[in-house]
């Protein structure tokens, strides 16, 4: 029976579907590359969350034909090494788009409203913290989207119902009925919210740098639930000491978990939440499922639905 290595806290709904086609699970803790290859030497197929695989790991699996990532990002896929060893890298693209979304528009809510910071006031006996740090409208606001994948276009649709002028910002040219594609200077000018939607490589490392965010407004906002490469934290915390901007909502991070004494944390215009856009019951399902389902498809000899990677099967 081929082994496949998950992690503990995967949904049922994932373990159950590669229970059903026959599979051996090996259940980790972590998957940091010391542990995996601790217990899970010999495995086949690999579930993977957040920990970096890379080389040192692939080379000692020789039996290893799929990382199946839960999720859409895959930078922590060392994709040139596994491809030389034969493995697919998978990942979930239809599975999450929508809550990451919603997660989204929670943080540009939050961060219009300091609906965190006054909560946490309240709780501290102060009721007039409110009064002193307003909020304000999105109604009648510019909303820029950089990159416009599954996720951002699912931004566009839900904020178009907000009475928000949307700008768009895509490498590659699209069409959307809710926005207008401009150029990156274009939209970091004109918006009052900005929302990053890209996949991180060397491409679009520190898109949003000391200069980029000189471009914006004072009174704009920055929201990042795409990747923490795509900000330059240092030139991120400038900003936010020299009040260039008002605030800045972010779920990923250059290092996560973010250290504590990451200057981040001194920010009551900052929303921080750890790596959270798709954590709900559904979409954690979804994941799990469709990663599994890759599992399946290349440990049964077929090529997966949604490689970001392009090898030759192992025999």
């Amino acid at each position: 029976m081929k082994k496949v290595i998950v992690p503990k806290s995967l949904s049922e709904d994932g373990k159950q579907y590669l229970r059903e086609h026959n599979l051996e699970l090996v259940e980790v803790d972590r998957t940091d590359a010391d542990h995996i290859l601790e217990i899970g030497r010999d495995a086949a197929g690999m579930i993977l969350f957040v920990d970096h695989i890379g080389e040192s790991v692939l080379s000692q699996m020789p039996n290893l034909k799929i990382i199946a990532r839960h999720g859409v990002g895959y930078d922590n896929v060392d994709l040139d090494a596994a491809a030389q060893h034969g493995v697919w890298v998978t990942i979930t693209p239809k599975a999450n788009a929508e809550t990451v979304a919603e997660t989204t528009l929670a943080h540009i809510f939050d961060l219009s409203k300091n609906l965190t910071k006054a909560s946490m006031e309240m709780r501290k006996g102060d009721y007039t913290y409110a009064l002193r740090h307003r909020g304000f409208d999105l109604a009648g606001k510019t909303l820029g989207i950089v990159g416009y994948g599954r996720i951002g276009q699912w931004v566009a649709k839900k904020a178009s119902a907000l009475g928000m002028t949307i700008l768009i910002y895509n490498r590659s040219p699209k069409e959307s009925e809710y926005g207008t594609f401009v150029d990156l200077d274009t939209l970091l000018k004109r918006s009052d919210v900005i929302s990053l939607h890209l996949a991180h490589n060397p491409a679009t490392h520190h898109i949003i740098g000391a200069a980029q965010l000189a471009e914006m407004k004072p009174s704009s906002v920055v929201v990042n639930l795409g990747r923490g490469g795509l900000i330059d934290t240092d030139a991120l915390v400038a900003a936010l000491r020299n009040h260039a901007i008002a605030g800045a909502g972010l779920d990923v991070f250059e290092s996560e978990p973010l250290p504590l004494d990451s200057p981040l944390f001194q920010f009551d215009n900052v929303v921080l939440t750890p790596h959270v856009g798709s954590s709900t019951t559904e979409s954690f399902s979804r994941m799990a499922t469709d990663a599994a389902s890759e599992v399946v498809r290349v440990l049964d000899g077929q090529a997966p639905q949604w490689p970001v990677n392009q090898v030759k099967n192992k025999s």
